[in-house]
């Protein structure tokens, strides 16, 4: 089964500062329908002004996925740390008790644009140091994932997350290892078919859920870049 979730149903707020969509309730926005989907606690898709900046805060026990579509960033924590992103990076944080944590556009005129996911870590999963790495431009790239396969990131929960890259009018047929998966449109319009052959059309910035699908077909009707978070269970 697969249920799409547009862009236009999702959560916004705009600040002027901040714009933001949400996929799950957050913050100010709640539905108890989008509490969560298996461990994927929170996808937003955030916008900050030139120069504006999130303020010290602590995280619950999750790690935390921020990709830079646009924009360079510098992230601190109260521990004296301070990381310098631009577009294409990937950065994984495991959330530590006690430890603050902030965000800030460091341009002068450019919007600082990124994707980040909160997926809960298992209760006796220790924090891990930072891990980075770039998007890269193949059709599929293992991200994050409980073993650190194919030098992916390592997830302290059994979630998969991976980068598709799919020029326009090809095909990407993806497997997938549990009964629940998450299919994100971070640029570009495609249509997304399952095991049984029932298909949806997707937009840039709607995403899917996917239930008990053996594998996805996807097919680009314009170039496309995408998540796929893949749940297990």
């Amino acid at each position: 089964m697969i249920i799409t979730r547009t862009a236009n149903q999702c959560g916004k707020a705009d600040y002027g500062w901040l714009k933001s969509r949400y996929t799950f309730s957050f913050g100010h926005y709640f539905d108890p329908k989008f509490l969560n989907y298996g461990a994927l606690r929170v996808l937003n898709q955030e916008v900050l002004a030139p120069k504006a900046e999130f303020q010290p805060k602590a995280y619950p026990h999750v790690d935390i996925l921020n990709i830079i579509l646009q924009g360079e960033a510098q992230y601190r924590d109260s521990e004296g740390t301070h990381i310098h992103a631009r577009q294409g990076d990937c950065l994984l944080f495991s959330a530590r008790q006690g430890i603050l944590y902030s965000e800030h556009n460091i341009s002068d005129e450019i919007p600082l644009t990124r994707l980040q996911l909160w997926l809960n870590a298992c209760p006796e999963q220790e924090p891990q140091p930072l891990q980075r790495t770039v998007l890269p431009n193949r059709p599929l790239t293992l991200l994050a994932s409980p073993s650190s396969e194919n030098k992916s990131m390592y997830l302290r929960q059994q979630v998969w997350v991976s980068y598709l890259v799919i020029k326009a009018s090809d095909t990407q047929t993806l497997p997938l290892r549990g009964k629940n998966a998450y299919l994100q449109s971070i640029r570009g319009n495609a249509k997304i078919s399952g095991s049984n052959h029932a298909s949806v059309e997707i937009k840039c910035g709607d995403g899917v859920f996917i239930q008990e699908e053996l594998l996805l077909k996807l097919r680009a009707d314009t170039p496309f870049q995408g998540l796929l978070i893949d749940l297990g269970g």
